[in-house]
């Protein structure tokens, strides 16, 4: 499969035509056109050849190409890079899995550059194709355009997170928790800190992007990275409250796991107290004592059974109402 997914020339928001590589310099020389490039998992050759192209740095070069990066942006001279990183619902039972998108946006370019597990941006490019009012906006529209279906990808990520909550929650209420319980805690635990790590520097991403003093992004295309603001804030936000109640769940866990050894506990405590007492008197009749005064008493061996037996039903039954049994 080739790493080159799409590359496109566009002129006032319609697609032009479809160019090679090799090709570029000749439409980035045209102010009125620019090129949106799509690639994934490319080589280091054609990272190389997209670096002359575009005229990329080198440092910027080799993080796209290595991936494994953190969120951010930086800015080298003309260039804006920014990394991203992706998250989809997978797999049987479901599981999240991460990817990255590195960006390389100019004054007439736009390059995207997926790794791992990644949804295609063809979708995207056909939406923004479809409206080119809003397409000849430039590369900072469909740097936006890419950026906004990312994050709400992180929508149904935060739902299915929210709905392991809820049936770990009915698991420890319900009190049928085990060790696979605290063991999917755990693992919710993990992927909720994941979904942090990579949705937080978002934040400050698309806050700088409103702000940016740059000339790339144009000032009415700012408002478009407001509207990804506030969506990467309402799902930091429920990725915030969904933390802190699998927190309370842990909590309460233990707290029923306490419980429940206290209640074995106390049954344990109830039944010593009621078997010490025939042990007692077995221990007192069993000794060598030649003068026992009850021993040539006619009733004494019923009469010590039945109070035997009258104490320990006793304690049974003050036990069972003091809730210990």
């Amino acid at each position: 499969m080739s790493a080159v997914i799409n590359c496109a020339a566009y002129s006032v928001g319609h697609r032009i035509a479809n160019v090679k590589i090799s090709d570029i310099g000749k439409i980035l020389r045209q102010t009125d056109k620019f090129v949106w490039i799509g690639l994934h998992e490319p080589d280091e050759d054609l990272m190389a050849q997209a670096q002359k192209e575009f005229g990329l740095h080198p440092l910027a070069v080799e993080d796209a190409h290595q991936a494994h990066q953190r969120p951010k942006i930086e800015t080298f001279g003309d260039t804006l890079f920014i990394v991203l990183r992706t998250a989809q619902v997978s797999g049987e039972p479901c599981r999240i899995v991460f990817g990255e998108t590195h960006f390389f946006v100019g004054a007439n370019f736009i390059l995207t550059i997926r790794h791992g597990s990644t949804l295609s941006y063809g979708e995207v490019r056909s939406r923004c194709e479809s409206t080119p009012n809003l397409l000849r906006k430039g590369p900072c529209f469909a740097l936006y355009a890419v950026m906004d279906s990312i994050v709400d990808q992180y929508f149904p990520v935060v739902t299915q997170l929210g709905e392991e909550l809820e049936m770990l929650e009915a698991s420890v209420f319900s009190g049928k928790s085990s060790r696979e319980t605290i063991t999917q805690i755990y693992q919710l635990k993990r992927d909720l800190l994941e979904v942090k790590h990579a949705i937080s520097p978002l934040i400050d991403i698309c806050n700088r992007l409103m702000r940016f003093d740059s000339t790339l992004i144009r000032e009415e295309t700012r408002p478009y990275f407001r509207d990804i603001y506030d969506h990467a804030i309402r799902i930091n936000e429920m990725v915030d409250n969904t933390r802190e109640l699998l927190t309370s769940v842990l909590e309460v866990n233990f707290s029923l796991i306490s419980l429940s050894q206290n209640e074995v506990s106390k049954k344990f405590a109830g039944w010593a107290a009621i078997l010490g007492i025939p042990t007692m008197v077995a221990g007192i009749y069993g000794m060598n004592f030649e003068f026992i005064p009850e021993l040539s008493w006619h009733y004494g061996y019923p009469v010590v059974l039945g109070l035997t037996i009258s104490s320990c039903v006793f304690l049974y039954w003050y036990f069972k109402r003091s809730g210990w049994f």
